[in-house]
């Protein structure tokens, strides 16, 4: 592949990896309540969705949700499902950024099977990456050369900073428990997480068959 795509490809791949998404809202929860043990299995889980998200951009898959009206309906209202009920169980108080005080004395330890799923189902469904793997992942692709070398390379470009990116922001929210376990700040951030997910769950659900 050219220099020039290679470039261009990181520099957009870079503004996608770094604004803030569920994923990285997954990344900062997991940091504060469970440090490095649990934002890794979730960071392996969300680059597994998009590892995912890649092949099957490459397989044409997305050409087939965009000529099927129906499945492209029942993913959508799935995912947007999914995003919705993360963000009521945060409003409602059932599901926490960062565990209170009295939490963290006596904390309930999540699974890394859990977190892996949870972070690989949300990257999946989340808007931002899908939009980025139909839309402008194909438009770095030479047709005119081998696709599995590109698809590696390309994907693995993302992957690496999707990973570096929500290590980063894991272990920033771990130094930053302190401030992240008071119980006022703790309502108000799962308030505020709460809503993004929410939010992030309608802009799937106005997402247009029309991405190519």
């Amino acid at each position: 592949m050219q220099s020039a795509t290679l470039i261009t490809y990181s520099l957009v791949a870079a503004i996608s990896v770094i604004s803030p998404g569920p994923a990285t809202l997954l990344a900062i929860r997991n940091g504060a309540a469970g440090g490095f043990r649990a934002v890794l299995p979730s960071t392996l889980g969300n680059v597994t969705g998009l590892f995912l998200l890649s092949a099957a951009a490459m397989l044409g898959l997305g050409v087939v949700l965009q000529s099927s009206a129906m499945l492209f309906m029942l993913l959508k209202l799935a995912g947007a499902a999914y995003l919705l009920y993360i963000g009521l169980r945060h409003l409602l108080g059932r599901s926490n950024l960062a565990p209170s005080s009295a939490e963290a004395a006596a904390p309930v330890p999540r699974s890394a099977g859990r977190l892996y799923l949870e972070a690989a189902l949300v990257a999946t469904m989340n808007p931002k990456p899908i939009l980025f793997f139909t839309a402008l992942f194909p438009q770095f692709l030479d047709a005119t050369a081998p696709l599995a070398p590109q698809f590696f390379i390309l994907t693995g470009i993302f992957t690496a900073m999707s990973l570096a990116s929500l290590l980063a922001y894991g272990t920033l929210a771990h130094r930053a428990r302190r401030l992240l376990r008071q119980p006022r700040i703790v309502v108000w951030i799962n308030r505020l997480v709460g809503a993004l997910f929410i939010t992030f769950g309608l802009a799937l659900l106005r997402l247009k068959r029309a991405m190519g």
